[in-house]
């Protein structure tokens, strides 16, 4: 920054407290410069446009549990249908996710959000649904509740809660929909990864919320029960607005919801063989 303002010859950022804010200098620059971004992103998308080939490279991003369900067929049907396209992913939550789309270091971003809190979203950003994610309670085995049909997370007011780290939209959401509930969650554990959340559950250690995607297998130890009233997560990728014509763009959206057609698909399996299974019983 300090090389900035010497080659601008003005002040760009001034102390605000412990922090710092931009000048009025600043802003004007940090205007100019997402314009200027917008024109390269308009420039690149009229290039692939005109060759009509998804080439290049397309940078991609996924909060966890996503890049472990998606990615994997996604990005390989990319590969298989168009060699020509360089695909780099990256795991990354995504509120920062958001951040680095608007700047223009990431092309698509796989989000989300829960049926009772949305994400929000800054202008300029394309959105387009991938899947439905229903989400379940992971209880110890032993649980008092582990053999009921289905749970209010009221229900779990007295348990121990293993939940997302702190800040992140998903914990979040998590205190948001309890304390709406009347409940003042205890946290004991908190872990990014669902499979790091569902082996404590395993050990007995507290309850968390288990969506679908990316959490099978389900360890030894852990029941999944339903909640009632039924919990979902929206799962969607975003682009730039301004990016909307690359080929390169609309072929990754089509293998993403290709991929998340396949999840969907496998939990409604899932969830029948389940119910067969009962039945037998």
């Amino acid at each position: 920054m300090a090389k900035l303002e010497r080659e601008v010859g003005r002040q760009l950022l001034a102390r605000n407290g412990r922090g710092v804010r931009l000048t009025d200098a600043g802003r004007l620059l940090a205007e100019h410069a997402s314009r200027i971004l917008s024109q390269v992103e308009l420039a690149q998308s009229d290039l692939e446009a005109q060759r009509g080939q998804v080439v290049g490279e397309l940078r991609v991003s996924a909060f966890p549990t996503a890049a472990r369900g998606l990615f994997p067929t996604a990005v390989a049907e990319l590969r298989e249908r168009h060699p020509a396209l360089r695909v780099r992913s990256r795991e990354l939550e995504p509120e920062h996710a958001i951040r680095a789309v608007v700047r223009g270091d990431l092309d698509l971003a796989v989000l989300l959000d829960w049926y009772n809190k949305p994400m929000p979203l800054p202008d300029g950003l394309v959105k387009a649904p991938l899947l439905d994610d229903p989400a379940d309670v992971a209880l110890p085995a032993g649980h008092r509740l582990a053999g009921r049909d289905e749970v209010d997370l009221a229900e779990l007011a007295e348990d121990e809660w293993i939940t997302w780290g702190e800040g992140e939209f998903c914990h979040e959401w998590l205190l948001f929909t309890l304390r709406s509930k009347g409940v003042e969650p205890v946290i004991g554990h908190r872990a990014a990864e669902s499979h790091t959340q569902l082996a404590l559950v395993a050990a007995g250690l507290g309850v968390c919320v288990a969506p679908l995607l990316g959490r099978n297998p389900v360890p030894a130890g852990v029941v999944t029960v339903p909640l009632t009233p039924r919990v979902r997560r929206h799962v969607f990728v975003v682009w730039r607005a301004d990016a909307d014509r690359r080929p390169s763009i609309r072929a990754a959206v089509r293998a993403l919801r290709t991929a998340g057609e396949r999840v969907g698909a496998a939990g409604e399996s899932t969830a029948t063989a389940a119910r067969n299974a009962e039945t037998a019983g």
